[in-house]
This record gives C-alpha cells, sequence and structure tokens, in this order.
C-alpha cells in the first residue's frame, strides 16, 4: 500500500523522466510497435481531458497548473513526434494508430490526404495558435497594469469596513496569483507555436527525406510516395489532433476573463437569451429554397428546426416572466401582510435588550448621498470617491499623526438628489450640492474672459464658483479659471470637515493605539507616564487641545516626555498644553511659515498686560475673566485689523506672548473662525518673523 501511495505522489515525476528518455528511445521496436500505439492514444486522451477541463472550469485560476501542463504536454508529443519520425524514415512504417490514421483521412488518393494534413496544421498554427498567443499577451500586460487599481479598491473596501482583513488578504492573494498566471500563460503559448511549427517541420522531413530513403533502397516511385505520404500524413495526424486539442484549451483559458459560470452554462443561458433570433434565422434560411441549385430539403430541414426551436425558447421564456411576475406579486402580498404586524414583531424583538442596544450604536463620520452622486462612490460604476478618501486618509494620518475612522455611507432618498450630507457622531455638520457632470470653475485671480455657468458657493470654503459642464472645460481652463471635478470637490469639502472635528472624532481607544504604537519603539517614556501619573483620558485631553488649534500629533515621543517633565502642572490643562506645544514649535513653525518666514498680526503689550492681569486661578485651572467692554474692544479690533489683511495673510496668525497666548485664542475663537493664536516660545529661531499689523486699543 505504502508502495502504492509513493508511487502515485512521484507519477508525474517519473512521466517527465520518460518523455525525456523517449526522445532517445526507439519506441517503435518496443513491444512489436504496441508501445508507440499506446503513447499516441494516450497523447490524444491527455488532450481531450484537458480540452473538457478548460471547458467547465469557471476562472483561469481554477486550472493554475495549466501552463506547467502545457509545457510538459508539448514535450511529450515532440517526443512521441521523434520516435515516429524514426519509424518512418527506417522502415516507413510507425505503428498502427499512425496507418489507419492515414489511411482514413487520405481515403486512397495520397495527394488530397497531404492537402488536407496541411491544411490542418496551417488552420492550427495560423488561426487558433495565433488568436491564443495574441490574447495571453494583451491578457499579461492589462492584468499587470490592473493591479494598483484593484489593490487600491480592496484597501478602499477594508477601510470602509466592507470586507475584513481575511478577505482582504485571499484578494490580494488572488489578484498576485493572476498576475502570476496570465503571465506565465504569455510565455506558455510560445509552447503552443512552436509544436505548430515542428508539426510542420517534421512533416516535410518525413515525406522529403523518407522518400529518398525509399528510393534508396529500391523501391519504385509510385510505392515510395504513397506509402511515405501515407505515414507523413498518420504521423501529422496523430501529433495534430491533440495539439489542436490543447491550443482550443489555451484559447479557452486566456478568453474566460468576463466569465462567472462555466463554457457549457455561459452558453447555454447566453446563447438563447433571445429566441426571436432563431427565429428569423429559421425564415431565412427557408427563403433561400428559392435559389436555384441549393439543396431544399436540407434547407427546409434546417429552417424548420430552427423556427421550432425558437418557437419553444420563446413560450419557455414567456413562462418563466409570468412565474417571476407572480411570485414578485406574492412577495409583495407577503410585504404587505408583514408591514400590518410590523408593529408587533417589532415589539417582540425589542424585547430582547441585545436588539435595543444595537440602536445606539452611532458611526464616528457618516456622508449620506442623493441618488445622482452614487455612481461617482460606487466603483463598479467607475467611482473613484473611495479610492480618493483612501488616499486622504493615509495623508491626513502622515501630516497630523491621527487615522481617522471609516466613514461609513448611505443612500438618503430623502435629500435633494445633487446633494450629499457630513454627519460627526450621527450629527449632521455640513451638506453640500454638486452637479455630477459638470465641474467647478474658480476664479483664479487671472481670469481673462467670463466663461457661462450656474454660479453656486464652494462648499468647503465659501468662495464663489461657478459649475460649467463638459463641453466648455477647455474654454474655461485657457480663460484662466481653475477647474475642480465633483468627486476632489466632495473630498475637499469632507477633508475640511476633518480637521476642523477632529478633535472630537479622537477617542480613547484611537490614544490608547497611539499609546501602544509608541511603547512598542520607546516603551521607557510610556511605562513611566501612563497609566501611573497620567491616565489615558487626560492624554485624550491633551491631544484633543492640540488637534483642536491644527497642531500635529504625529510626535508622541515628545508629547509624553513633555508631559513626563511637567507632572507638577497637570492640574492646570491649558498650562500644560502651553508647553507641550513649546516641546513642538519645530511642528508648529514647519506647518505656518513659507520659505523661512513667518508673517504674523502681533498683539499690543498693553492688551497682553490686561488679559495677564484679569487671569484668576480657579480649583480647575486658570480662567481670563474681562471686563465685557474691554472684552468687545479686543474683539471688533482684532476682526478690523484681519479683515483688511485676509487676502494678504495666507493664514491669518497673532503672535502673543505665552502667558497670554491661550486666553487671547478662547476670547476671538467664536468671533474669528480660522484665526491661529501663536506665542513667542512657539516659533523656531531660525524662522525670520514679519510683522503685516497690531491689534491695539486705546
Amino acid at each position: 500500500m505504502n508502495i502504492v501511495r509513493r508511487l502515485s505522489q512521484n507519477v508525474f515525476a517519473v512521466f517527465v523522466v520518460f518523455i525525456v528518455l523517449a526522445l532517445f528511445i526507439p519506441l517503435t521496436e518496443v513491444a512489436g510497435g504496441v508501445l508507440i500505439d499506446f503513447l499516441l492514444m494516450l497523447n490524444i486522451s491527455i488532450a481531450l481531458i484537458i480540452l473538457l477541463i478548460t471547458m467547465y472550469i469557471k476562472e483561469a485560476l481554477e486550472f493554475s497548473i495549466f501552463p506547467t501542463i502545457l509545457l510538459v504536454t508539448t514535450l511529450f508529443r515532440l517526443a512521441l513526434t521523434v520516435s515516429t519520425t524514426r519509424g518512418i524514415l527506417l522502415k516507413g512504417y510507425a505503428g498502427e494508430v499512425i496507418k489507419t490514421f492515414g489511411s482514413f483521412v487520405m481515403g486512397g488518393n495520397a495527394g488530397v490526404g497531404f492537402v488536407i494534413f496541411v491544411i490542418l496544421v496551417l488552420a492550427n498554427f495560423l488561426v487558433i495558435t495565433k488568436g491564443a498567443e495574441r490574447v495571453s499577451e494583451v491578457a499579461a500586460r492589462f492584468t499587470l497594469d490592473a493591479m494598483p487599481g484593484k489593490q487600491m479598491a480592496i484597501d478602499a473596501d477594508l477601510a470602509a469596513g466592507s470586507i475584513t482583513d481575511e478577505q482582504a488578504k485571499l484578494r490580494r492573494s488572488k489578484i498576485q496569483r493572476e498576475s502570476d498566471f496570465f503571465g506565465a500563460m504569455d510565455g506558455a503559448t510560445k509552447f503552443v507555436k512552436g509544436d505548430a511549427i515542428m508539426s510542420i517541420i517534421s512533416a516535410l522531413v518525413n515525406l522529403i527525406v523518407g522518400s529518398i530513403f525509399g528510393m534508396m533502397r529500391g523501391m519504385d516511385f509510385a510505392t515510395v510516395l504513397s506509402s511515405y505520404t501515407l505515414a507523413t500524413v498518420g504521423d501529422g495526424l496523430s501529433s495534430q489532433i491533440p495539439a489542436l486539442m490543447i491550443a482550443v484549451a489555451t484559447g479557452m483559458v486566456v478568453t474566460r476573463t468576463a466569465s462567472e459560470g462555466s463554457f457549457n452554462d455561459e452558453v447555454r443561458v447566453q446563447f438563447v437569451q433571445n429566441p426571436t433570433v432563431f427565429i428569423i434565422t429559421g425564415g431565412v434560411v427557408i427563403v433561400m429554397m428559392l435559389i436555384p441549385g441549393f439543396p431544399k430539403f436540407v434547407l427546409f430541414t434546417l429552417g424548420s428546426a430552427l423556427i421550432v426551436f425558437g418557437i419553444y425558447m420563446l413560450r419557455f421564456k414567456n413562462q418563466q416572466a409570468a412565474i417571476m411576475q407572480a411570485q414578485a406579486a406574492l412577495e409583495e402580498h407577503r410585504g404587505s401582510a408583514a408591514d400590518s404586524v410590523a408593529a408587533g414583531d417589532e415589539s417582540a424583538s425589542y424585547r430582547d435588550i441585545d436588539n435595543v442596544f444595537k440602536l445606539l450604536t452611532i458611526d464616528q463620520v457618516e456622508m449620506e448621498f442623493g441618488y445622482s452622486l452614487l455612481h461617482l462612490v460606487d466603483e463598479k460604476s467607475g467611482g473613484t470617491f473611495i479610492e480618493r478618501l483612501v488616499l486622504f486618509r493615509k495623508d491626513f494620518a502622515m501630516r497630523m499623526g491621527m487615522v481617522f475612522p471609516s466613514v461609513r455611507m448611505r443612500n438618503n432618498p430623502e435629500i435633494n438628489p445633487n446633494q450629499y450630507i457630513v454627519k460627526i457622531k450621527g450629527e449632521e455638520v455640513a451638506r453640500g450640492e454638486i452637479l455630477a457632470d459638470h465641474y467647478l470653475a474658480l476664479d483664479s485671480g487671472d481670469v481673462t474672459a467670463e466663461i457661462d455657468g450656474i454660479d453656486t458657493i464652494e462648499p468647503a470654503f465659501g468662495i464663489p464658483a461657478k459649475w460649467i459642464s463638459e463641453d466648455k472645460k477647455v474654454m474655461a481652463d485657457v480663460a484662466g479659471y481653475t477647474l475642480i471635478d465633483p468627486v476632489s470637490v466632495m473630498i475637499t469639502h469632507l477633508s475640511e470637515i476633518i480637521k476642523e472635528h477632529s478633535h472630537e472624532i479622537l477617542s480613547r481607544q484611537d490614544v490608547k493605539t497611539m499609546v501602544d504604537n509608541v511603547k512598542a519603539q520607546n516603551p521607557t517614556v510610556v511605562e513611566d507616564l501612563v497609566p501611573n501619573v497620567i491616565s489615558i483620558g487626560y492624554l485624550q485631553r491633551v491631544l484633543q487641545a492640540l488637534l483642536k488649534e491644527g497642531v500635529p500629533i504625529r510626535d508622541m515621543e515628545t508629547i509624553l516626555e513633555t508631559l513626563s517633565e511637567n507632572t507638577a502642572n497637570l492640574k492646570d490643562l491649558d498650562l500644560t498644553v502651553e508647553y507641550v506645544r513649546q516641546a513642538l514649535k519645530r511642528t508648529i513653525t514647519h506647518k505656518f511659515a513659507e520659505a523661512g518666514a513667518l508673517r504674523v498680526i502681533t498683539l499690543d503689550p498693553r492688551i497682553e498686560d490686561h488679559i495677564v492681569s484679569n487671569i484668576r486661578k480657579t480649583d480647575k485651572g486658570s480662567m481670563y475673566i474681562p471686563d465685557p467692554d474691554t472684552a468687545k474692544r479686543i474683539i471688533d479690533k482684532t476682526m478690523e485689523i484681519t479683515n483688511s489683511l485676509r487676502d494678504v495673510l495666507p493664514a491669518l496668525i497673532v503672535l502673543t506672548s505665552p502667558i497670554a497666548r491661550i486666553y487671547f485664542k478662547k476670547l476671538v475663537e467664536t468671533y474669528i473662525p480660522g484665526l491661529v493664536a501663536l506665542s513667542y516660545n512657539e516659533v523656531d529661531t531660525n524662522t525670520q518673523i514679519q510683522a503685516m499689523g497690531t491689534i491695539t486699543i486705546d
């Protein structure tokens, strides 16, 4: 039993070794020619098995061993050709199989038999083999080119929560296997092509050289021509029949890129899906009976059969449609009945407290789309929104040091078809309206001509803009407009919302994950601080304060080290955050400075003195408590200065003393969104400061 198992495990290795040896062993002399006959029939049987396998597989990867099989079968046929050629040249005989093939095809006429053989070889070489080779080459190139897009689609589905990590791994593995398979098929088809060429060469050698050898042995010309033509045609057919089946199998595999079922299933479904075609074809065939000389009985029989088959399939199709319609009506009736008892079912469902808790789940970030925008989101329809969202998540993580959660995307039939809504923790924070088949045109400041369009407001920054149609795109570009496609408009709007609300999105679990990442690289800084000195919750509040003012939190080691060095001030969260900001001064300066220069608005020292003198200590930290009149004047003057410099400065930055910064920011942030307040200690010493104005009051 063990011997049989070992032989079965190594049968293919033994077979390949036998093929190599068969190139040198005269198989026609073994067992009186019985062995060569057996191997020739085995060759045909293997080819038929491969052809049938390719017809029943649903996708190419189900037969991933095919390129290797192609090599082995080609080598096998080559070994048989060498053996049969040896027998033909020596004796003009290479077994009963070859003799029978030659006699059957030739039908007693050597010339006709040889011509039929040549036509068969050329058809295999010029039609099937060349076509399969070209399809393999194109499939290999297109599969390789499509890999990045498929990988990004998998990442997008994974980020959106549509698939699990395990499913993503399987899909990535399948993409890699597809690339390897079609690459191997691109090379393996050269075996089929070479096999066809070798058949032509061996036929010419058998016929010409064999005839010469026969005449040298004293045979007359007619006998030589008949004998060697018979052997040549028989040998060629015994090798070309399996070669033709292998070539067809190759074409089957490489052309099944868009198939979802087996070849038989798809032919049965797709070929007869329109019965009217068969009826019309049958009518045309019957009309051809009017042409003189055509066989009327054959045409009438064929045409009638097509018409009868078409009518049968049409009735069958109508019956199926009626059944489906009845089922749909039944389902609708059941749905109505279900609605009538929905209240009772719902009540029964919510008796289970776990079902009630499921209602409390809230997505951190959610987007709802009108139906006109769904094709921009649906990857199956060519939408690129998810792909762009994945890229933005990566960019946001690199810049801010925070990974925002997956965005839940839903269809909302109740809103305007061209609208979308962005929600944070279940509540709407913004909405926009776009035209999916237009471009958003922004005035870049260098516009040379007006372009007709639909006036609108850019949703992310509130800039006046126009929606222009596709046919005006080139004109708008030439006129100096900045053009933005609809997906970019939504992504830009979402990115600004994420930046604005990132401090709300940051959860304690996110902070725990970030701390674990730091601990893997620098365990000491974490073990000395968390959770012995500060909790995850306290660290979350520090990070939220930084994110709220747009300070990146990527340098977690510096943040943790600064907190560890200022444990005495931990009770005053605002003061603690200020120390952390000062430790991150290079990061802050790099974010706002341009070309080593920082253009700012300064704060009058008297205002800073006023703020410092009105700071009051409480149990929860320090607070700035100004008199209302002074606070109003500070706010009004700040708004006046910032409005006058808004078009000049890339960012509205007010530079203050370290003590006054946080309190000034809290005073004016409600009235001047987007204002950045920096202290002198948060600016890198190598940065040049350019004061563009000063906020001062009497």
